[in-house]
């Protein structure tokens, strides 16, 4: 989730880069950097050979302009910049981007994941090149360089290079021979076009140049573009000529940070099918084995395991109740989950063979730290599920899986969620990797199932039309309740957490066998009960579940059922029915959840609330 800006034109390139990055500034990042093409002297023959001057910096982009105030750039008409949010490697100076090729021709910038970075990078140094950073963004910066001392041009350069790059990117690569032009690629990571009179522009979204123009171009799938001032060509990887959409930009500088959503919140719903695609990028060995982010425990300390516990808050914690299902299904390993704050308080039972997890967006959670703290005081081992390269959880744990949602921006958690869970499934079944509970066919099926889950979100998503509508029926509701079994049991209690946060209704998830044992009470005419129904495959989960809804049905509760395509036995029972995608019933979470972030997104818009920033909430609590 970088933000990217390039530009070639008349203008002073530094100014339109900067102010680019800074309408880029909402989309989070924790470095920040540029690189201008400066020509050298025209030669007989007409060739100008420049260089490249850049400037990078760790920190907010005060950080890098303060840099260049001390030591300033040289004027240049063609420039890229970059604000990065580390996923390989720490957030310092050294991996900032701009990333230089060995020689200093090629500047390079990056958004997304190489997957066989590694690979390369071993490839890289058989041959005598050492790489300066931890990023796999550096691999690519070396490897289009040598094509371009080879004697390619950039364009043909960049072809040859994104053929060999696995995974998910953007890359925007300037010349130092070359002052008229800049060089970018995509292949599943967001780049447009911005189309000037005698001046062009790039963006990770159409936010880093609105300013100066909205007529933009949509890149497709696999495609390279390269910008001069007063011409735009596409070609795909193979330098076949391509072809890209336009259109024009028809909303203001704020919506166009939001891709044209009335909410933060509501674009990054929309912006899950990517989150939980990137999450699971380069998981696997080419042998098919998974691999984690930095897993520094062995594998006979990971056997030695015989405890699970995990620690959260709020949104996270209900992450680590569908965790304890799928860990204990695939491991056999006995999970606890406990709230972060109540955790040490209670003299929790902790030797070396306890594997505590601690899930956190930020990884700066005040409780969950001092958590962890007590965990490894007692011996025990730590790993952390986060989505902040980094920050402190992690760099305090033993291991860590990253999430790769990108920066959140809305304070309810959404696309936070969805790859928590992924970081969950993905230990669940390292684990049983590992210790040999489940055979190598096994794991692969479920990641096999696991990567078509992005899809399974669209098809959700398309539909939130029908959703927003049922929300705006409800806008006079003053109490609605959450019903799920099993894992939608976790899903039933984020539902409601997400309508208390930025709805401010009275909202109660419960697991729909303990109806009888209280919760039944709160039921009364036309009360709305959201109801996650278990797959066809759980069929004596499913049955007890219909059980639970017909005994609300019977009090006067209007049912509004979250059910998988095909389920014909819950239609009797269903006032208003929500279809899911089939899935098994341990991922269900995935998809069951969407359609209650977008139901508590809309109800609160339609209340006339500030979604993005509820009342008395902060994005993450960093006291305890």
């Amino acid at each position: 989730m970088c933000g990217i800006v390039g530009y070639v034109g008349p203008r002073q390139a530094q100014e339109v880069v900067i102010e680019g990055l800074r309408r880029l500034e909402y989309r989070g990042y924790d470095s920040a950097g540029i690189a201008l093409v400066v020509p050298g002297p025209e030669a007989p023959d007409g060739h100008r050979t420049g260089a490249i001057a850049s400037a990078k910096k760790a920190g907010k982009l005060a950080n890098l302009e303060k840099l260049i105030a001390d030591h300033p750039l040289p004027p240049s008409h063609t420039g890229i910049g970059h604000t990065r949010w580390a996923t390989h490697g720490a957030p310092t100076d050294v991996n900032a981007h701009p990333h230089l090729g060995p020689q200093g021709r090629v500047a390079l910038v990056h958004n997304g994941i190489i997957e066989n970075f590694a690979e390369l990078s071993a490839d890289l140094e058989d041959d005598g090149d050492s790489l300066l950073s931890e990023t796999d963004t550096e691999v690519a910066a070396h490897l289009l360089e040598l094509e371009v001392l080879g004697g390619a041009d950039l364009t043909t350069a960049m072809q040859r290079v994104c053929r060999r790059l696995e995974g998910a990117f953007t890359l925007v690569a300037i010349d130092a021979a070359d002052a008229d032009r800049v060089v970018a690629a995509r292949r599943n990571s967001p780049l447009v076009v911005g189309v000037g009179e005698g001046e062009n522009f790039l963006g990770s979204d159409v936010a880093a140049f609105i300013e100066h123009t909205r007529e933009a171009l949509e890149l497709g799938q696999d495609q390279v573009v390269t910008i001069s001032r007063d011409a735009v060509d596409i070609t795909d990887f193979d330098g076949n000529p391509s072809q890209a959409r336009a259109y024009h930009v028809d909303w203001d500088l704020s919506a166009a940070e939001k891709d044209g959503h009335d909410w933060f919140m509501r674009k990054e719903i929309f912006e899950q099918p990517r989150a939980v695609a990137d999450s699971l990028l380069g998981r696997r060995t080419p042998e098919g084995l998974l691999q984690l982010d930095e897993m520094r425990l062995s594998d006979d300390e990971i056997r030695d395991i015989d405890k699970i516990i995990i620690i959260a808050a709020g949104t996270s914690f209900y992450a680590g109740m569908v965790a304890k299902y799928a860990i204990e299904h695939w491991t056999r390993i006995p999970v606890e989950v406990e709230l972060s704050s109540e955790f040490r308080y209670r003299d929790p039972i902790l030797d070396y063979s306890t594997l505590v997890v601690a899930i956190s967006q930020s990884g700066e959670t005040a409780d969950t730290l001092q958590a962890i703290r007590h965990a490894r005081a007692q011996r025990s081992k730590v790993l952390a599920i986060c989505n902040t390269n980094g920050s402190t959880i992690p760099r305090e744990s033993d291991a860590v899986i990253y999430t790769h949602a990108g920066p959140e921006i809305g304070v309810a958690s959404t696309k936070g969620f969805l790859t928590q869970l992924v970081g969950c499934y993905l230990l669940a079944l390292y684990v049983a990797q590992v210790k040999g509970t489940r055979y190598g066919d096994e794991v692969e099926e479920v990641m096999v199932q696991l990567e078509a889950i992005p899809e399974h979100i669209d098809t959700v998503l398309a539909g939130a039309d029908d959703v927003y509508e049922l929300a705006r029926a409800h806008v006079d509701s003053r109490s609605v309740l959450f019903l799920g079994r099993h894992a939608g049991y976790p899903v039933a209690l984020e539902g409601a957490l997400k309508l208390k946060e930025i709805a401010y209704l009275h909202a109660e998830g419960f697991a729909a066998g303990e109806l009888k044992h209280g919760p039944i009470a709160l039921v009364e005419e036309g009360l709305p009960v959201l109801c996650v129904v278990p797959p066809r495959g759980r069929d004596q989960l499913h049955e007890k579940m219909i059980s639970g809804i017909q005994e609300v049905r019977a009090r006067g509760a209007r049912t509004i059922c979250l059910a998988e395509e095909g389920d014909t036995r819950i239609e009797p029972y269903a006032d208003v029915l929500i279809r899911l995608p089939k899935v098994p019933v341990l991922l269900q979470p995935l998809v069951a959840v969407v359609p209650l972030q977008l139901f508590a997104c809309e109800l609160a818009t339609a209340l006339g609330h500030d979604v993005d920033q509820p009342r008395n909430l902060a994005k993450s609590v960093t006291v305890e």
